[in-house]
């Protein structure tokens, strides 16, 4: 895992192929431009006694051709610049603008390149003395000589004095940029760095979250096909119980029972094929497969149960408004799995009634039963019917209560408060943008 540029051991990625090419391009141009100059400053004469060409040439050679590691070895680089610089100062190569710009780029490419912050700032601070020093020393020299400049000077600025003064202020500027420069170069490059590190977290963040939001989804589909194979399963089986029953004594009623329950198990099989198919997808839509499970279709949920044996009668009170398909779905599921215990528990024959309520602020679902059927064998529990219809109630806000009436039966009273509606269709958006 890449380094926090944030840290202290981060480092910036060494100078590739390509830079080190232009690197030595660019050291190789300098000193054309070098030599060039070197031969321009010999013809006008400033310098009254100039060392040789050859040892000139090979002087300003150390002097720029070292800059093609300034990247890959800039302390190394810096080192025998300054003391290729001093020396063309004592010996007094005829050029100096191309040597200024070498060593200014030296001293850039410490602040730029160099990883040990620390050795960098060692490398240009015994640099800046060092020429410092230098630079007193050559001013102490030109005041003991005689130096014919012309012009009387301003007041108290001898001519001496202001070329003096002018060559502090030249080196202050010139070593203060180089200095802020490089630094500035290595921070550009830190905060490029930090920029992309955290770009990769982003993204790391999105595809965790991403692979949690299809976990998520996986455990949502694994509830229904819980509550689908519960349901069917339990139809099935009390059909099947009822053919068997009468199978000698009524055939037609036999045949009949038989043919709700191939109904039923084609019902299942379709509804678990479709669910089954979501899990098979890299990203599973919970949408695609129940959109059509909600409050409108209770009826065929009761057709069912009815053919499976009981007694269901169903009632809309209020006026019915727009719910998010989340909350259709859990209401839709919360009555199945209520009319399936009363097919597991209370048996055929059973009174059931299922009444869904619009209220102002709330949306209601009650399943009631009178728990006078013909139970059939006991049943063992898988403790997970309630415990589904509670987190299906949580999730949407609402409050369940599912306990024994005063006498016989059961009920279950869902209440879903409507503002719930709103949560539930702007998590529901997000789960889509998620996905």
């Amino acid at each position: 895992m890449s380094v926090d540029p944030d840290s202290h051991g981060w480092h910036r990625t060494p100078a590739g192929s390509g830079e080190r090419k232009a690197d030595a391009v660019m050291a190789l141009a300098l000193f054309g431009a070098a030599i060039l100059s070197f031969v321009l400053g010999r013809a006008m004469g400033m310098w009254p006694e100039p060392a040789s060409p050859d040892l000139s040439a090979g002087i300003l050679a150390l002097m720029t051709l070292p800059l093609a590691f300034r990247r890959t070895a800039p302390v190394p680089v810096l080192a025998v610049l300054g003391v290729v610089f001093l020396v063309a100062g004592e010996l007094q190569v005829p050029e100096v603008t191309i040597s200024n710009i070498a060593l200014f780029m030296a001293v850039y490419s410490v602040g730029a390149w160099d990883q040990n912050r620390a050795r960098a700032n060692w490398a240009r601070g015994v640099l800046v003395t060092g020429m410092a020093i230098w630079l007193l020393t050559s001013f102490f020299r030109a005041s003991t000589q005689e130096i014919d400049f012309d012009g009387p000077g301003i007041g108290v600025l001898t001519p001496v004095a202001a070329y003096m003064l002018q060559q502090v202020l030249i080196n202050v500027l010139y070593f203060a940029g180089s200095w802020w420069f490089g630094n500035h170069a290595w921070a550009s490059a830190r905060q490029k760095a930090l920029t992309e590190f955290r770009t990769r977290q982003l993204e790391n963040e999105q595809a965790k979250g991403s692979r949690q939001a299809i976990i998520i989804e996986r455990l949502r589909i694994a509830r229904e096909l819980h509550d689908e194979v519960a349901h069917h399963v339990s139809l099935m089986g009390v059909q099947a119980a009822a053919a068997r029953a009468v199978l000698d004594a009524d055939p037609d009623e036999a045949r009949g029972q038989l043919e709700a329950l191939e109904g039923s198990s084609r019902s299942a099989v379709s509804e678990l094929y479709q669910l089954l198919g979501t899990l098979r997808d890299e990203e599973p839509e919970i949408d695609s497969a129940t959109a059509s499970l909600d409050l409108n279709t209770l009826p065929t949920l009761i057709d069912e149960a009815t053919q499976a044996g009981l007694r269901v009668s169903f009632e809309r009170v209020g006026e019915p408004f727009p719910l998010s398909p989340l909350v259709e779905l859990n209401l839709y599921r919360i009555a199945q799995e209520s009319l399936t215990n009363v097919l597991k528990h209370a048996g055929p024959g059973t009174r059931a009634r299922v009444h869904v309520r619009y209220g102002r602020d709330t949306v209601e679902l009650e399943v009631t039963d009178d728990g006078l059927g013909r139970p059939g064998p006991p049943q063992r529990n898988g403790g997970l019917g309630l415990l589904g219809m509670r987190e299906r109630t949580d999730a949407l806000g609402g409050t369940l209560e599912a306990k024994a009436r005063s006498g016989t039966g059961w009920v279950v009273r869902v209440t879903v408060p409507v503002k719930a509606r709103e949560l539930t269709r702007s998590a529901l958006s997000s789960s889509t943008t998620m996905r």
